[in-house]
Order: structure tokens, then C-alpha cells, then sequence
């Protein structure tokens, strides 16, 4: 078996750093240079995108997708969904990677949806995406139930950095979804490895 993960530490890249390490098995890291991408990233993601993952030949990019592609390809690590728990697990991880992150980035830009034209841009309005977000870290301990799943990789991990950036309100219920995504190993372990490697890149 062989697992390549091409990262950077800033980046989405650390949502694929804490799945890899959330399953347990052995994987190649490769850091990329945002100036100087590697040939063989170009050759598996012609957009040079990280995250991007080779397994055994298989590339898979795109944060929630390699979140849930190792779910499946792992299923002794226990993270992709069971019974009634694949609805939500799906809904949410889709609603954080569509609407969601299209509600946030367009806050970045200072986007101003016009209020005849919100059914165009998947999430309505702002205000609606982010009581949506908290309706779904209220309905359970984890988003697809009482149980954590690949999903709470993916959507923590974007409430994890929405909070820190201000882009969304630090909410009881947001706060208190992350407490318990802290307490992790493999959410710490992933963590240390990143902040880690943007220390060595801030003293070169």
C-alpha cells in the first residue's frame, strides 16, 4: 500500500492531516512550495491543488472528498457513516464544502448578494448559512449523531478555522463542538505536525 498526501501547512491541507492521522496507517508527506510545485502533483492535479492524495495510484483531491475517500478506504479506522447516520453525515459535509464555504468566502470579498437574487447563490444569505451551520453542531454531540465520523474532520475543521479568522461568531454551540474535537489524539497529533513544519519554514 502506498499513500502520498501533497500539503502545506497553510492550507486545507491540515483537513487531510488530521483524517490521515484519525486512520492510523502509514503515509508519505510531500510539502509543497507554492513557487515550485513538484512535477509529480502537477501530474496527479493539474490544478497543483493541495490537498491531493495518491492511494495505490489512486489520486483523490479536494478536502471533504479525501476525508470521506479515506473513510471508505479505511473502514477499520471506524469513520464513514452507518445506518441512519449517512444523511447527516453527507448533508453536512456538502452543506460545509457548497453553501457554507460559498457564504464565507463571498464575506471575504465583501460580495453583496442582492436580496432579489439569493436563491442563485446556494446558501441564501449569510445570516441564514450560519444559523444553519449551528442548527447542525446543536443537533447532536457529532454532526452525523452521537458518534464521531469523517464528517466532523471536514466540517470542524472549517468551524475550527472560520472562528479563528472572525469570519463566524464564536457561538456556545460552535465553541463547545470544538471542545470536544480538541480532545482528539489524532486532531492534536495532526496539529503538532503542521505547526511544526510552519516553525521550520518561518526560520529558513
Amino acid at each position: 500500500m502506498t499513500l502520498t498526501f501533497y500539503t502545506n501547512p497553510m492550507s486545507r491541507g491540515r483537513i487531510a492531516r488530521w483524517m490521515l492521522e484519525e486512520i492510523g496507517e502509514p503515509y508519505d508527506t510531500v510539502l509543497v512550495d507554492w513557487n515550485d510545485k513538484p512535477a509529480a502533483l502537477l501530474d496527479a492535479n493539474p490544478l497543483g491543488k493541495v490537498p491531493t492524495i495518491v492511494h495505490d495510484g489512486a489520486v483523490v483531491s479536494e478536502a471533504a472528498a479525501i476525508c470521506a475517500y479515506l473513510a471508505e478506504a479505511f473502514p477499520a479506522a471506524g469513520l464513514a457513516p452507518r445506518g441512519q447516520e449517512r444523511a447527516p453525515y453527507l448533508r453536512w459535509m456538502f452543506f460545509t464544502a457548497g453553501p457554507l464555504e460559498g457564504a464565507m468566502i463571498d464575506k471575504v470579498l465583501g460580495v453583496e448578494v442582492p436580496a432579489g437574487k439569493r436563491g442563485m447563490v446556494g446558501y441564501g444569505d449569510f445570516a441564514q448559512a450560519v444559523d444553519t451551520l449551528e442548527h447542525a453542531v446543536s443537533a447532536h454531540d457529532y454532526i452525523a449523531g452521537d458518534r464521531f465520523t469523517a464528517a466532523d474532520v471536514y466540517v470542524g475543521s472549517a468551524v475550527g478555522w472560520f472562528t479563528q479568522f472572525g469570519l463566524l461568531e464564536k457561538r456556545e454551540a460552535f465553541m463547545r463542538y470544538l471542545d470536544r474535537l480538541h480532545e482528539r489524539p489524532a486532531m492534536q497529533r495532526a496539529a503538532a505536525i503542521d505547526d511544526a513544519l510552519l516553525g521550520d519554514a518561518a526560520q529558513r
